[in-house]
């Protein structure tokens, strides 16, 4: 879990963009990791203050963990797609390499002293974040909900015979 930095100047912090229902993949560690990227593009956004110096030593201040937190969640949502069979697995890992290819590139340009806008940043993080969640994270979403057997508490989990089944013929 990331740890925000608090702004002692900013009574109400604003969102950006809010958690919805409608962003749920129905499998509850990556909606709360998902739930955790938001906190962090409300955060950035939280920042994002005019004073280009302060702006610039927050985003330093948090980036190296925010690319490793991103990264956990990749890798998690990658081993559940693999150990599922998901089919659309290879264009979603291509999608989540070429996310951190851009942010990495993003963060060297800003060590190697180019202009940097936090404003920016935050823009493209919450518009990747919220198309991938909304258009992407959903297709495996549907994968899952159409291998998943039902329990008798209601829950929908996935097995081993689930992932034979729907593999044969």
């Amino acid at each position: 879990m990331l740890i925000y930095a608090k702004r002692a100047d900013v009574m109400d912090q604003m969102e950006l963009v809010a958690w919805s229902s409608t962003f749920s993949v129905g499998i509850k560690l990556i909606d709360d990791q998902h739930k955790e990227l938001l906190k962090l593009t409300n955060d950035l956004f939280n920042h994002c203050i005019g004073d280009e110096e302060a702006e610039e030593a927050y985003f330093k201040s948090i980036i190296d963990g925010a690319v490793k937190y991103v990264k956990v969640h990749f890798a998690t949502e990658e081993k559940i797609m693999l150990s599922t069979k998901f089919p659309g697995y290879m264009e979603h890992k291509r999608e989540h390499d070429r996310f951190v290819l851009t942010v990495v590139q993003q963060v060297k340009d800003f060590e190697d002293g180019k202009k940097f806008i936090l404003a920016s940043f935050t823009r493209f993080l919450k518009d990747w974040i919220l198309t991938h969640i909304a258009v992407m994270d959903k297709q495996y979403f549907q994968y899952f909900k159409k291998l998943a057997t039902k329990k008798n508490d209601g829950r929908l989990t996935i097995n081993r015979a689930d992932i034979e089944r729907s593999t044969a013929g």
